[in-house]
């Protein structure tokens, strides 16, 4: 269950409250009983590297595969390789 933070408008108080996040917000502060408003708060986590591999680590090898891009490939020039290339003779 999600940890939520609240600061009451009356006695400026900032607490928290384990609850689902199915449950309606706090509308009152526990202490004074006046107005609370629901504070956005930072995440208990960050995402950090290369991306989200099967095994939870990344790799040197699978971050140099990102570089490089596999999925769009160099074409070659068709017209160049039909047409000969023309010689000088004199």
């Amino acid at each position: 269950m999600p940890i939520y933070e609240y600061r009451c408008r009356g006695c400026k108080r900032d607490f928290e409250v384990l609850q689902k996040i199915t449950d309606e917000p706090l509308a009152k502060c526990p202490e004074c009983g006046k107005q609370v408003k629901r504070l956005i708060s930072q995440t208990s986590f960050a995402l950090k590297g290369g991306g989200w591999y099967k095994d939870g680590y990344s790799s040197t090898k699978a971050n140099k595969a990102t570089t490089e891009s596999p999925a769009s490939p160099k074409k070659k020039d068709k017209k160049a390789e039909k047409t000969p290339a023309k010689k000088n003779e004199k």
